[in-house]
């Protein structure tokens, strides 16, 4: 029978007391994260199997929100400020700063997610791809007469966490912190859990579901994993 996500939720639920009572308190806000092993996926042979996603958490990690800056220029500027981008930049100071790759690299470590005037992309895209496309940090493009959707756009990033495989089956992820109610952490790992599952067809694919705090042990999630996966 295919692992179905209702059925992991007490397990979860579990996991996630756990992971939060078995790790003592510190003095900074630890993070609750979870790794999720797979089985079956040979990356090597069909790298399409990886999966990196954009996936929007139901709730907010308290106090470690992701960081979004924004691109543009107007009106399209002045909404985002309104809106609590955590930078806005005008494209010709991004492209000063490209000329320095240095400090590309830290602007593009800076922050999560990019947002940008989708018009002015194509003159960035040259001078900042090579450091921000392997970081997975070129800008999201959003044409400027879309520039009403930009404070739901940068709210649902600051909410978002991306799902990335690199060059093992195996993700880590942020699903909240530790001073959130507990099924609010349930109900983020089952957003993420559902990006896999759109992705994988079916939970099949998981070995093993971790839960742990920033320093805390890992907690097992104790469900029966596995199952056939759907061919692709």
């Amino acid at each position: 029978m295919a692992v179905t996500i209702s059925a992991l939720e007490d397990p979860l639920r579990e996991a996630v007391r756990r992971a939060i009572e078995e790790s003592p308190q510190r003095r900074f806000k630890e993070s609750v994260d979870l790794t999720v092993v797979f089985r079956g996926l040979d990356l090597k042979k069909d790298p399409s199997l990886k999966i990196n996603e954009i996936v929007a958490l139901p709730h907010a990690p308290k106090g470690k929100e992701a960081k979004v800056a924004v691109i543009g220029t107007g009106e399209f500027a002045t909404k985002a400020r309104d809106a609590g981008a955590d930078a806005v930049f005008d494209p010709a100071e991004i492209l000063s700063v490209a000329k320095n790759k240095r400090e590309l690299r830290k602007l593009a470590n800076r922050f999560d997610f990019f947002v940008a005037q989708a018009d002015a992309l194509p003159k960035l895209a040259r001078d900042i791809g090579p450091i921000f496309g392997p970081r997975n940090k070129m800008p999201i493009p959003l044409p400027a007469t879309r520039v009403d959707q930009l404070p739901d756009t940068i709210q649902r990033l600051k909410r978002s966490v991306r799902v990335r495989m690199r060059d093992q089956p195996v993700i880590h992820v942020r699903v909240g912190t530790r001073d959130m109610d507990p099924d609010e952490i349930v109900e983020n790992i089952k957003a993420v859990l559902a990006a896999l599952e759109r992705k994988y067809g079916d939970l099949g694919v998981l070995e093993a579901m971790y839960v742990k705090t920033t320093m805390g042990p890992a907690i097992r999630v104790e469900a029966a994993m596995g199952g056939r996966r759907r061919k692709r």
